[in-house]
């Protein structure tokens, strides 16, 4: 039966899961041999790819249009109807190759995590998973809905962006109040909506047998080599190393904007003597110019961004009822699996660095997809996010107009220099966002479940690694913006990741500026391995090493600084 499955998407948009469950039947009856455990993987492939495609159609269309009831219902009805017997089914199967005791070329780690997946593995999980992804595709309505009226017209938040690094520091307090103003509007809707995530998360672990989320969602994640402790020690390190220099990076703003303290509407605020940087007019040339770029990067990653720009598979501006932020995903497109970046462009430097990050995200999944196997195309996102960040540094040398890009040599400098200085001062946001999520999913869930404890805890997290920023009278603003980092809501535990990519990617960079071209080999043959090697042997190709240390720390820290001071020469040469 299984040469009759049909090849493309577009064939079973409409099958229920009684369409697809003999092709899983006849899987689960076959008598795994040597001789027949490839063919049968790879038929599993094939089925899974017909399977998942549905799924990530819809849930792309849900975030491209939050008002399309429709798709919004198909997602549901398929959450609803396919996931619980499909993900059991997965669960069979699964289960049926590690009986085997086979193991397939290439399959060593990714046999690990299906392991760590048998062992969680619970039924009665299956419609709590279906009532989560209810709730975060709630979460992606309110925050996509949120407009206001600047200046006669209706705006997206995301929208007053521009006004916000506005040189005229009245324009910038104006457009960062009315954003907040609105954002706080859902203060209620948000905090009933976490208090059921948690509740819900929570009792998926008891069923699980964990002592609480954070143990099931290490095992979810296939976190096998670091723990919470090591993220403890990740906090300490950025404690002690990073806010010192973040601080710095503050102060050095302040005395050239001529204030007394940093307010949060400040933090954008263009420098004296900066441009106001518009890198691009319209998205057509946000595109073009990142095939220029990526083309001096390595000619075959161009390649790969020509393939979506023809595909048409990027959604870059900004829009009414766009769900907000940037993402990477992969859909059945061109009778192929294909990445998609979805983003929200308003004419910004972040802008650019958004499609350059996500970017990488695509380069990794061409590269991963050309492993036979679905379960090799599962990758941590602590390396995954190697490839996004890497991607940001190993371009930097291109964004010029002389090489094709977006900027002057002057207007350049002053990009890197931001994107540099943005690099230290992340790093303290993600120690604040990470912790927050530990004391979250190991506190009593009652006092997790209350807003006002979050707020507490928020506060007291930004207090320790965010001081230097001066939120005087806005303890509102200050205290729920647990309520603006959208990972809590919808991926939890998934921002640790980011902090420790940024290191890896820094090492990475340290070594282009040695040697461009060995660099983004390295970076690409890291890529090629898709989920086939342990996060450190990832790491390890790339050319960097996993670390959550202050000596590891100290050394990025030491090159960015030099970095920095580099770019502000170039900018204040006559």
């Amino acid at each position: 039966m299984l040469q009759t499955l049909p090849k493309s998407n577009a064939e079973v948009q409409d099958w229920q899961w009684a369409d697809f469950e003999p092709y899983f039947q006849e899987l689960q009856e076959t008598e795994l041999t040597e001789a027949n455990v490839q063919e049968w993987l790879a038929n599993w492939t094939e089925l899974a790819k017909l399977v998942n495609g549905g799924f990530a159609l819809l849930r792309l269309g849900v975030n491209r249009n939050t008002a399309d009831t429709v798709t919004e219902e198909n997602l549901n009805q398929r959450n609803a109807k396919v996931l619980p017997p499909y993900r059991k089914a997965e669960h069979a199967l699964t289960q049926k190759l590690l009986d085997s005791k086979l193991q397939p070329i290439g399959m060593e780690v990714p046999l690990r995590k299906m392991q760590t997946a048998a062992e969680i593995f619970r039924e009665e999980n299956l419609p709590l998973a279906v009532q989560e992804q209810k709730l975060t595709n709630e979460h992606g309505k309110i925050t996509g809905t949120q407009t206001l009226q600047w200046e006669g017209q209706e705006v997206t938040v995301i929208q007053l962006k521009p006004f916000q690094q506005s040189p005229d520091r009245s324009i910038r307090e104006k457009a960062w109040r009315a954003g907040m103003e609105r954002q706080l509007q859902d203060r209620p809707a948000l905090n009933e909506l976490w208090g059921k995530l948690l509740r819900l998360r929570q009792e998926m672990a008891k069923n699980a047998g964990e002592a609480n989320y954070r143990d099931l969602r290490w095992k979810m994640l296939n976190r096998f080599d670091y723990t919470p402790a090591d993220c403890e020690n990740f906090h300490a390190a950025i404690e002690e190393v990073v806010v010192p220099a973040a601080k710095r990076v503050l102060e050095s703003r302040r005395e050239r904007l001529g204030l007394d303290t940093m307010r949060p509407w400040d933090l954008e605020a263009p420098l004296p003597g900066a441009q106001s940087l518009k890198p691009f007019e319209n998205v057509a040339e946000l595109k073009e110019k990142a095939e220029t770029i990526f083309d001096k990067v390595d000619p075959q990653l161009a390649e790969f961004y020509a393939t979506m720009q023809q595909e048409d598979l990027l959604d870059l501006e900004n829009r009414m009822n766009k769900r907000p932020g940037g993402f990477c995903t992969a859909i059945p497109a061109s009778n192929s699996w294909r990445p998609f970046i979805f983003m929200n462009a308003v004419g910004l430097p972040a802008d650019v660095t958004t499609l350059l990050h996500e970017s990488g995200h695509a380069f990794h999944a061409f590269e991963t997809l050309k492993l036979p196997y679905t379960q090799q195309w599962i990758i941590g996102s602590e390396f995954a996010e190697v490839a996004s960040m890497a991607m940001e540094l190993l371009a930097s040398p291109y964004i010029t107009k002389g090489e094709g890009g977006y900027y002057t040599e002057q207007e350049a400098a002053q990009a890197r220099l931001e994107h540099l200085e943005n690099i230290i001062l992340f790093w303290p946001y993600m120690a604040v966002v990470d912790a927050f999520q530990h004391w979250a999913y190991t506190a009593d869930p009652k006092e997790a479940a209350d807003a006002a404890n979050c707020d507490r805890v928020w506060d007291k997290l930004w207090s320790r690694f965010k001081a230097d920023e001066d939120w005087s009278g806005l303890d509102d603003a200050r205290m729920t913006g647990w309520h603006r980092k959208l990972h809590i809501y919808q991926y939890p535990f998934y921002y640790v990741e980011y902090g420790m990519a940024q290191l890896g990617a820094v090492q990475i960079w340290a070594n282009a500026l040695q040697d461009q071209k060995m660099a983004t080999a390295s970076y690409r043959g890291a890529l090629k391995l898709g989920g086939t090697a342990t996060l450190p042997e990832l790491y390890q190709a790339a050319g960097a090493k996993l670390a959550f240390d202050g000596d590891t720390l100290r050394h990025a820290i030491d090159l960015l600084e030099n970095q920095i001071e580099k770019n502000r020469r170039l900018l204040i040469r006559p």
